[in-house]
């Protein structure tokens, strides 16, 4: 279809006006919007305009540049609720209980407990690699061990505490099959990828990397410290001896950062938290900690001590053994509550 020239110069004409007037139209109506806003006032009910409020009206105040100040004071928390992290603790003399004791000779832990002087280091084991705990805790992924009376338990809590005795809770750290087995992404996995891997004692172990075992390591401290313990010391604090199962990141660095993060999460000016570790060049984080060995020969306990990187050994160094070897007596030490009756004769004599 041929449209005639003339049509043609016609419709460009019209099209050429309206398209005049409609930008005019829109550039009166951006005037008119502008225009509107200094009579455009915002209430609770929403935005309406007020045609009697002056265009000169100035409202609120005047900007001024604010003037230099050549003194800032910063203020430090140094209250209650402030990290204590210096290193004054006191050496630790004392017996440990583990679930086995009072599992099966509560009568013989109880009458040990009433010999020994008020003040006396006593650990008692709370919660297994198995992951059962040996108290009725609250939290929601705890098992409570079936095997255990855990009433007996409490009331033993309370006599060590009602006795003045300096109490401390031990707690498998990364060992733990019971959370393992319910929070898989923790733990740490076969190299065929098939499961969680597993030692030669049937238990899975836990990635210190991971936030969800930081954070389950620490809802158990905190509610161990809430109960009144002087301390707690995570046990398990490493990874196992074995190339069969996946890590792929630094070991050390990665239980450095662990223990800072739970140190920065459960720390308080009235409590310790400690690491026992295969490793006594392990650097200890800032705050108040301890760094516990176990299965020390006493023959080698000096060359311990000089391998480890933290001041004040003969405080924050403490040795766990069964007997009653008096070469460990120059450093902290927790003795097997086996015999407790020899090594409190001996002091007594």
């Amino acid at each position: 279809m041929n449209i005639p020239y003339r049509t043609q110069r016609m419709l460009k004409r019209v099209g050429t006006v309206l398209m005049a007037v409609l930008v005019v139209g829109v550039a009166a109506w951006l005037c008119w919007v502008v225009w509107l806003q200094r009579y455009v006032v915002y209430t609770s009910d929403g935005a309406e305009l007020d045609f009697e409020q002056s265009a000169n009206d100035v409202m609120g105040e005047r900007a001024e540049k604010p003037v230099a100040q050549e003194n800032i004071s910063i203020f430090y928390n140094e209250g209650a609720d402030a990290i204590d992290t210096s290193n004054e603790l006191k050496s630790l003399s004392g017996y440990y209980i583990t679930s086995d004791m009072f599992k099966n000779d509560l009568e013989n832990v109880l009458l040990q407990i009433e010999r020994l002087p008020a003040g006396t280091a006593v650990m008692i084991e709370m919660k297994g690699p198995y992951g059962s705990f040996y108290y009725p805790s609250q939290l929601s992924d705890a098992t409570i061990s079936a095997s255990t009376n855990v009433e007996t338990v409490v009331d033993l809590v309370s006599k060590l505490q009602t006795k003045g005795f300096y109490t401390i809770a031990q707690v498998s750290a990364f060992r733990d099959r019971e959370f393992g087995d319910k929070s898989v992404t923790c733990g740490l996995y076969m190299l065929s990828r098939a499961g969680l891997w597993m030692d030669q004692g049937g238990m899975y172990w836990l990635d210190p990397t991971n936030a969800s075992t930081t954070s389950w390591i620490s809802s158990v401290v905190l509610e161990l410290r809430g109960m009144g313990f002087n301390e707690v010391l995570l046990s398990n604090f490493c990874f196992p001896t074995s190339d069969q199962y996946i890590f792929n990141g630094d070991k050390s660095a990665a239980l450095v950062s662990a223990a800072k993060t739970l140190i920065s999460t459960c720390a308080a000016s009235d409590f310790v938290l400690s690491f026992e570790t295969n490793d006594p060049t392990f650097p200890l984080p800032e705050g108040r900690c301890r760094m516990y060995l176990s299965n020390v020969d006493a023959t080698t306990i000096s060359q311990k001590v000089s391998q480890v990187t933290f001041d004040n050994p003969e405080i924050r160094l403490v040795f766990l053994c069964e007997t009653g070897d008096t070469r460990f007596d120059e450093y902290s030490v927790l003795r097997s509550l086996n015999v407790a009756e020899e090594v409190e004769g001996r002091k007594a004599g």
